[in-house]
């Protein structure tokens, strides 16, 4: 995404090899890049992946970009696609590592999409405002502990690699950034979890009212005689694990 649409452009060259290199530590055929931007990170990734495919949704951008890449496009290195990522079949290029900068507004809907690619998802290192990734690594009983959390920790192992400073974007933006690695993991079958979906419904009632207990979070859901016979429910949902909560979710299904 551009500029117009919110979006800080990193400019210290050696931030974006160290991305790179994260999203292509091992062998790598295709990248896809959400919000390529001006294309700053795309070089680096053209250096070490075979094939990079970026999702751009800017007609600005799309047309810069299509001039700044001309050769490996021809060469066939390089796919552009103007379009929303949200409205993107992911999958469509076979195993890929997802890699980019997220927007605060729609990080959420983005790991949706990529925990959606199943088999297709290799890994994904995205650039996510520090908050973010502090919420997607969390442990529980932190207070960033939450529904992201919930959500990433599903379907990844969340490892922050590193921190970015304000000072490397123009302009610079209020907070600080961080690279964060999200490697799959199939916890939903580790737990007992067949519909993953009903589950993250759940859990997004636990949370919804983050200093509320569970008690008065899950009630209105589930009736108070059942929520209360429940002795975990007097407590906070960042208080439990994600084990404790599919196990909490398993009694109140039953």
């Amino acid at each position: 995404m551009g500029r117009r649409l919110g979006q800080h452009f990193l400019a210290r060259k050696s931030i974006l090899e160290r991305i790179a290199l994260a999203a292509c530590n091992e062998h790598a055929p295709v990248v896809i890049e959400i919000g390529p931007g001006k294309g700053a990170l795309t070089e680096s990734l053209l250096s070490l992946a075979k094939k990079v495919v970026a999702i751009e949704v800017d007609p600005y951008l799309v047309h810069y970009l299509r001039q700044k890449f001309r050769e490996p496009i021809d060469l066939g290195r390089f796919v552009l696609v103007d379009g929303d990522v949200l409205k993107t079949d992911l999958s469509a290029w076979g195993r890929a590592v997802v890699a980019g900068n997220l927007p605060y507004y729609i990080t959420s809907p983005i790991l949706e999409k990529t925990f959606a690619m199943g088999q297709a998802w290799e890994r994904s290192v995205f650039m996510v405002q520090a908050e973010v990734a502090a919420r997607l690594a969390a442990s529980p009983g932190s207070r960033a502990f939450g529904y992201l959390t919930v959500q990433a920790q599903l379907y990844s192992r969340p490892e922050i690699l590193f921190t970015v400073p304000r000072t490397a974007f123009r302009p610079p933006p209020k907070v600080d950034s961080a690279v964060i690695r999200l490697d799959p993991r199939d916890a939903g079958s580790d737990l007992g979890i067949v519909d993953r979906a009903a589950f993250l419904r759940f859990a997004a009632a636990c949370f919804r009212q983050k200093r509320k207990t569970l008690r008065n979070n899950l009630a209105p859901v589930y009736g108070k005689q059942r929520v209360d016979s429940l002795e975990e429910t007097r407590l906070r949902a960042e208080q439990l694990s994600l084990a404790d909560l599919a196990r909490l979710y398993h009694k109140i299904e039953s």
